[in-house]
């Protein structure tokens, strides 16, 4: 599983290069988590969960703080959670999560990204099987040995636990996700390295260079769409 981690480190690498973009995506996620339960984290697991991977990529108070703001001040503007599936070059598979306040848009655009660039869009179905849902809390400063402490201490039984590049990952069913955390905290861990839930392919394949070439500017081209919030694969792209 720890290819996942690697996908997740490419993500928070060119957050760099697209920072703006990064956090208009968080504000409408925290708007819509925000909108469809209380605006207080505390009392909205959906809400918890956003905040918690906001922190890990840094997304200022003031983005958040106005997302949140909206969705109090009764603004009627909603938006459909969406999930499309395809396929890339090679039949090489592809999810991609969307918020939209335009689902014809929205559709138009992950339909043209696919079929300009080695793919096309498949039926509801025909990929995400192949995912498993999962959560990735990750931290740096422990050992192995002491998250595996602390996880028989909290009674947690997780799918995976390794170590990379001085991070220790816990992949967790998705609703230990904040039990997980919570036996983190109470060791006094603050911040995380990583705190996701992600879709996390139970193979992966490997393309030859001119198609693993086209597949990246595929993934490229859906990430810069505005509706898009999460595009997975199961591409080994490499270290």
């Amino acid at each position: 599983m720890g290819r996942k981690w690697n996908n997740i480190k490419e993500k928070k690498a060119a957050k760099d290069k697209n920072t703006s973009r990064i956090y208009a995506k968080f504000g409408r996620e925290i708007y819509v988590a925000a909108k469809q339960g209380e605006p207080d984290p505390e009392l909205n697991q959906a809400l918890k969960f956003v905040l918690e991977r906001a922190k890990t990529y840094n997304v200022p108070k003031a983005i958040i703080e106005r997302a949140i703001e909206k969705a109090k001040g009764g603004s009627d503007e909603t938006f459909d959670k969406l999930r499309y599936e395809g396929f890339g070059p090679s039949g090489s598979m592809v999810i991609v999560d969307a918020l939209t306040n335009n689902v014809n848009r929205t559709a138009s655009e992950v339909r043209a990204a696919f079929g300009k660039n080695g793919g096309n869009m498949g039926v509801s179905g025909s990929v995400a099987y192949m995912f498993d849902q999962t959560a990735i809390i990750g931290v740096q400063g422990k050992t192995e040995e002491d998250v595996l402490e602390l996880l028989m201490e909290a009674d947690l039984d997780v799918r995976d636990l390794v170590q990379e590049d001085e991070v220790t990952i816990v992949y967790a069913e998705p609703d230990q996700f904040h039990a997980v955390q919570e036996a983190f905290k109470q060791t006094g861990v603050e911040e995380f390295v990583v705190a996701e839930i992600s879709m996390i392919p139970q193979t992966e394949v490997s393309l030859s260079q001119e198609d693993q070439e086209q597949f990246e500017k595929l993934i490229d081209v859906l990430e810069d769409l505005e509706d898009v919030q999460q595009v997975y694969h199961n591409v080994d792209l490499g270290e």
